[in-house]
């Protein structure tokens, strides 16, 4: 009994195919073009991303020596908040996706703030006005592509983040639909109501018809209908990366957490049925919606961790591959004053400056590319404590944190990020948790697993990082990475 997950990522698009037992039995990849087109505006070509989604596929199932009829269901799990807008009619985008780190929409979403919306916004979507959302990034398209708006009003067009346009390519065109999670992160979102906000349209300008149905992450999506996939199969689960890694490191009990380090850093707290209200610009978001039962999340967001390694490698040239970090990272134990702050398209929570940069600092003479790589691992560290700090005071203290991500496999930088942080790391037997979420999402509809209960029993811990760090030591480090960060957060922030 097998189930197909399909990750697509800011960078690559994969697909796992799992065993019952979350063993992973086959796995394609394919890397995509990133597109600059300007400064603050990352772009990727839709096409791209479905041909990548595809290639991933086939080579999942033919690594696994299986096809489609041994498939119990597919889970999608995605990057989140990247903004589409395709013609119905044809399934052809108007305007390449619209990445969620891109910040052409900043002056905007000020002008909300100037306007003081920004606290009815926060009151009904748990999120703050950023253009890292995907609202002001639907209106853009509205507003820049010739004819897009009225067409979007004759309903002669559809919107989604890309899970929504996955499905759409996965079942012919016939599932317009998302999950909540996917839709909590629109700032379209009603958290409350669990339903699109007639408000949020209003203030941001959106028709209704753009807009996908709104479903539970483990729920009918309808069945694929796709040569790539021989038979038609069941998609049962859908959830943006983040929640899905939730569900993947089994944090189903209020108060657990975990963090993941891909392209950027994602810290979710179970809040169980709780909506937490941040006092701190942390965010209230989903963990999961099963069954019709919200279960709520605290979510701190950093726009730049493993993006930092891969700008040493195709940026600087200084790293052959990212794997090189580690390796140069344990030649010392610590950067030498060095410090990167890695705003290469602004501050994440809590500190929401889209407008800061990238700076390196504490260069002096004797300062080497050790000093630089240890910088970019420990900027992450820092940038996970400040979200930390943030939850500690809105009262929401972690034990511990079980990580995941392509970052987690490098064991000099969990350790660093237990010293830094001061918190026990712990890392999972499987690390591509936001596939294997997508997989016992699925699994959950389809019948494979029982309840939450029986998925909880596979998580495995694989390794764990005690704080090694003296307090002192700990603490003077931090104090260097808060004056390095007021050096590029602009006035008022």
């Amino acid at each position: 009994m097998y189930t197909l997950a399909i990750d697509q990522g800011t960078t690559s698009s994969r697909a796992i195919v799992f065993n019952r037992d979350a063993q992973i039995q086959g796995v394609g990849q394919l890397e995509f073009q990133q597109h600059f087109p300007h400064d603050g505006w990352v772009e990727h070509d839709p096409e791209e991303i479905w041909q990548s989604t595809l290639t991933a596929i086939r080579g999942a199932l033919d690594s696994a020596a299986i096809d489609a009829r041994q498939l119990a269901g597919v889970g999608i799990t995605n990057q989140r908040e990247t903004t589409l807008v395709w013609d119905r009619a044809t399934g052809q985008p108007v305007y390449p996706a619209i990445v969620w780190q891109d910040r052409r929409t900043a002056d905007y979403c000020a002008q909300l703030r100037e306007a003081g919306i920004e606290p009815e916004v926060q009151a009904c979507t748990g999120l703050l006005l950023d253009p890292y959302f995907s609202a002001s990034k639907i209106r853009w398209i509205l507003e820049n592509v010739s004819g897009a708006r009225r067409r979007a009003e004759a309903g002669e067009l559809a919107f989604g983040t890309v899970d929504t346009f996955l499905l759409w390519r996965l079942t012919g065109g016939v599932v317009h639909a998302t999950d909540a999670t996917n839709a909590s992160r629109t700032l379209l979102f009603d958290l409350q109501r669990q339903c699109w906000s007639e408000d949020m349209l209003r203030i941001f300008d959106i028709p209704r018809a753009l807009l996908p149905d709104v479903r539970d992450s483990s729920d009918d999506y309808g069945v694929t209908r796709v040569s790539e996939i021989e038979a038609s199969a069941t998609i049962g689960g859908v959830a943006g990366d983040q929640h899905a890694a939730l569900v993947g490191e089994a944090c189903f009990a209020p108060g657990q957490a975990k963090s993941t380090y891909g392209t950027g850093c994602f810290l979710l707290l179970n809040t169980g049925d709780q909506q937490l209200r941040s006092s701190n610009r942390l965010l209230t978001t989903m963990a999961y919606r099963i069954k019709g039962r919200p279960v709520y999340a605290l979510e701190g967001s950093i726009f730049v961790a493993g993006a930092a390694i891969q700008w040493l490698r195709d940026g600087l040239g200084i790293l052959q591959n990212s794997a090189d970090s580690a390796r140069i990272a344990g030649q010392r134990e610590h950067s030498r004053g060095v410090y990167l702050v890695p705003a290469f398209t602004g501050l994440g929570a809590p500190h929401w400056d889209a407008e800061a940069r990238g700076a390196l600092m504490g260069l002096t003479r004797d300062s080497d590319v050790t000093d630089i790589v240890i910088a970019a691992l420990e900027a992450v560290c820092y940038q996970t404590r400040d979200l930390l700090e943030a939850m500690k005071a809105d009262d929401s203290q972690l034990a511990e944190l079980r990580v995941d991500g392509g970052m987690a496999g490098n064991d000099i930088f969990m350790q660093r990020l237990a010293d830094l942080t001061g918190i026990p790391v712990c890392k999972p037997r499987i690390t591509e948790t936001a596939a294997l979420g997508a997989a016992f999402l699925a699994g959950l509809h389809t019948g494979v697993y029982q309840d939450l209960d029986d998925i909880g029993r596979l998580w495995q811990q694989a390794g764990r990082f005690e704080p090694r760090m003296e307090d002192s030591r700990r603490e003077e480090f931090y104090r260097g990475w808060l004056q390095a960060l007021g050096r590029v957060k602009t006035p008022g922030s």
